[in-house]
């Protein structure tokens, strides 16, 4: 198939979206599919063997946003695919959608970002219920464009059931298991990284992802009176001054927070095995990227028991669920299992066995099954629409 990726966030940028349209592309080239994607600058021009169309774009809150221009349409023409893949659609998505509408291309849009929920939390108090259906009015007109909407969790599945949202199947995430596994805990540099971290033999309770306030590490505070943890924190962005001035305010029991910074590749791999447990605090995630990471690592994961962690903790095998709404849950998750080793290690084995599948080709070979049966579903609308009278 010659498939047209369009998406609202691409290299340079590393975020969830981005890292799922790279994985996507790979994949579906490496099964003989013809891929382009057409992302907002500053994209380069070329992924590996894939080339990239870019569409001007401006900085929205430090992201760089594609301008929705009659540019989308032309590039849709003139690449003339036999499925258009919208990733994360919402600016230049719901643009692409429109126009795969007119020119006949049968289209899938991925569903990954809460944006109804992202645009609520800032947003001023009084305004912020209203924004919020204003912003799922929106998310229902674009999918309705598209024959087929792919929610990544059950919990995303319902929610945009709920708000009305038509034709939407589950379709989650693959994660690299080659690079992120147990293994890397016997490599030197783990140990050597480890051993920086924990020079008193402590608990590793680590965090990986981007530090803005949709994310809710502010929430890690929670975890400052357990004895004989670190919290070890990996990944950056706007939220990370204010949280490092917050975490020096706090009386630590143990040793004081550390912050490793934006990693990826190898020295990503290498940060989840150095650690004990795996903590996510956030509760708007439709997925849960980081997660399965984690798993994959051998980590146990503790995350709130909302949204995409429905799917991907297993509650008391692979990790634990906390409610978000009781002050002190999160700490009592990560404070029982620092004092339980075995259970950490039993829990951390169940959850690399419970991702092994979860392989990102496995993933795509699913995806390509929908995006013939948005091929099909297209045909028929337009079967439909030359009979009516």
């Amino acid at each position: 198939m010659r498939v047209a990726i369009v998406t609202e966030s691409f290299l340079p940028m590393i975020n969830g979206v981005t890292t799922s349209v790279c994985r996507v592309a790979e994949q579906l080239a490496a099964l003989g599919h013809d891929v382009v994607i057409v992302a907002p600058e500053p994209a380069p021009a070329w992924f590996g063997p894939i080339p990239v169309h870019t569409v001007r774009s401006v900085p929205v809150r430090q992201f760089p946003t594609g301008v929705p221009s009659g540019r989308v349409e032309y590039l849709l023409a003139e690449i003339a695919p036999d499925v258009v893949h919208v990733a994360s659609p919402f600016v230049i998505g719901a643009r692409a959608l429109t126009a795969a509408g007119e020119l006949g291309l049968p289209s899938v849009a991925i569903y990954q970002t809460d944006m109804p929920r992202y645009v609520e939390q800032h947003s001023p108090g009084p305004v912020a219920p209203q924004v919020a259906r204003l912003a799922w009015r929106w998310v229902r007109r674009i999918h309705a464009l598209a024959d087929v909407t792919l929610a990544p969790s059950h919990a995303a599945v319902q929610a945009l059931q709920e708000h009305g949202v038509e034709r939407v199947a589950l379709w989650g995430r693959g994660v690299d298991t080659a690079l992120f596994t147990p293994a890397w805990r016997s490599h030197p540099d783990t140990h050597t990284l480890r051993a920086d971290l924990a020079p008193g033999g402590e608990v590793l309770v680590g965090y990986v992802g981007r530090l803005a306030p949709e994310k809710e590490a502010d929430r890690l505070a929670e975890l400052h009176g357990i004895p004989g943890i670190r919290l070890v924190i990996v990944g950056d962005g706007p939220s990370r001054p204010a949280l490092e001035a917050e975490f020096r305010t706090l009386k630590w029991a143990g040793p004081a927070p550390v912050f490793l910074g934006f990693r990826t590749g190898e020295a990503l791999a290498q940060a989840y095995a150095a650690l004990d447990l795996f903590v996510h605090p956030g509760t708007t995630e439709t997925f849960g990227q980081t997660l399965q990471e984690a798993a994959a690592s051998g980590l146990p994961v503790v995350a709130a028991a909302v949204g995409g962690p429905l799917d991907l903790v297993d509650h008391g095998r692979t990790g634990l669920l906390f409610d978000p709404a009781r002050p002190g849950a999160l700490g009592a998750c990560v404070g029982h299992l620092a004092g339980a080793p075995e259970e950490r290690i039993a829990m951390g084995g169940r959850a690399s066995e419970a991702v092994a599948a979860r392989t990102w080709p496995a993933l795509t070979d699913e995806l390509v099954g929908h995006y013939r049966r948005a091929v099909s579903q297209a045909q028929e609308r337009r079967l439909a629409l030359d009979a009516a009278p």
